[in-house]
């Protein structure tokens, strides 16, 4: 039996998760039309004119619930419905619509279509200010940034400076294309801020039996991996001795290392320096450069908010689990100006065309979602100390 003694406005609660039992996957596949593939694959990198179409649309469909809504300089966007008491702290959600190269079409696209529906059924109850985030390149896809946007909200002066000299692979420079995509001419307080979006590794999807191939790099455990770089590496070793006008004069290599304990994270970033210096000796060639291009520290969820959406859960009857999440998510950078949390759905072969997670899963999550909202608000601004 589902409780909801515990939340704002609970006689009104049956009729509102009435209106989120009829959420439908049709604007996940009209979003996904906005891409430089076509289906099932999508292509949406930042600032390009399927970006820019993707945004719109977005945009059409805030305003559609009723939000108020404006852009940054960079294009991030921000939803925001006003409550009736004014000193309340806005209560945030929201997360990425850009897309990498023949990705799929639920990656942050669920937390960013799942939020409008959250708020559209929240909105009639509630006292509190409801904010949604559309962060602008969560993917390094053209400007090799990853979480640019959030990033600059969080206030990164180094990444703003940079930005200034920042092209991409046809020169064109950051400001000059956020310039043709309407942007750079030239935040509120917020209670807290939750993320749903789908997993990217293969823990939930475990959880029902699923077995996947390859994946996200970033997230996927190194049992689950058939990784075909790692087999590219025993072939050169395998035939390159043997082969003819073949030795490459130039390697460069980039090496992902990811731990939520910084300290062993840098212990291994010192090992693979070694480790570095020792090869380049024993095959008597030279380190021509050895630097480390971003070191983000990990960032633990606020248990408020983590205890908030498992007892959600609980009263939803829903199954549910504490995890890491080894992706990079927008949610990374906005722990340094709010409490946050984020919240999982299971999904299948995430950053793949195959990509793919079930209405059941999405509109579950959106619940839990909407629900957590509607009990953080009842606790007020909550301080980082």
């Amino acid at each position: 039996m589902e409780d909801f003694s515990g939340y704002p406005f609970k006689n009104h609660l049956p009729c509102l998760l009435q209106a989120l039992h009829s959420l439908s996957t049709h604007k996940i596949d009209e979003l996904a039309t906005f891409s430089d593939t076509p289906a099932p694959s999508v292509i949406r990198a930042l600032y390009t004119e399927n970006d820019v179409l993707a945004r719109r649309y977005i945009k059409n469909w805030m305003e559609l619930a009723g939000l108020s809504v404006r852009e940054d300089v960079v294009g991030n966007m921000f939803g925001r419905w006003d409550g009736s008491e004014p000193d309340l702290g806005a209560v945030a959600t929201g997360s990425h619509i850009d897309a990498i190269p023949y990705g799929g079409k639920y990656d942050g696209v669920v937390g960013v279509l799942g939020a409008i529906e959250a708020m559209n059924a929240l909105k009639r109850f509630i006292l509190y200010h409801l904010k949604l985030f559309l962060f602008t390149s969560e993917e390094p896809t053209r400007f090799g940034i990853s979480c640019l946007g959030s990033r600059l909200l969080a206030g990164y002066e180094e990444l703003a400076e940079a930005l200034k000299t920042t092209v991409d692979a046809q020169n064109i420079s950051f400001f000059d294309a956020a310039k043709s995509a309407g942007y750079a001419k030239g935040h509120d307080d917020l209670s807290t801020f939750i993320e749903l979006h789908i997993e990217q590794g293969p823990i939930l999807e475990a959880e029902v039996d699923y077995e996947g191939n390859g994946g996200h790099a970033g997230a996927v455990l190194m049992p689950e991996r058939n990784d075909a770089g790692l087999a590219a590496a025993e072939l050169a070793l395998a035939v390159l001795p043997g082969a003819i006008n073949s030795i490459p004069s130039k390697s460069d290599v980039e090496i992902d290392t990811r731990d939520i304990d910084e300290k062993r994270r840098n212990d291994v970033v010192e090992k693979i320096f070694h480790s570095t210096l020792e090869i380049a000796i024993n095959r008597g060639v030279q380190i021509s450069d050895f630097k480390i291009i971003s070191q983000d520290p990990p960032a633990p969820c606020y248990k408020l908010v983590t205890e908030a959406m498992q007892s959600v859960a609980e009263d939803l009857n829903l199954k549910r689990k504490l995890m890491i999440s080894r992706a990079y998510h927008d949610f990374l950078f906005m722990a340094v100006v709010s409490p946050m949390g984020m919240l999982f759905i299971p999904c299948q072969k995430s950053h793949k065309p195959e990509e793919y997670a079930s209405i059941e899963d999405i509109a579950n999550g959106v619940k839990v979602l909407a629900l957590t909202l509607a009990k953080l608000s009842s606790f007020g601004y909550i301080s980082l100390a």
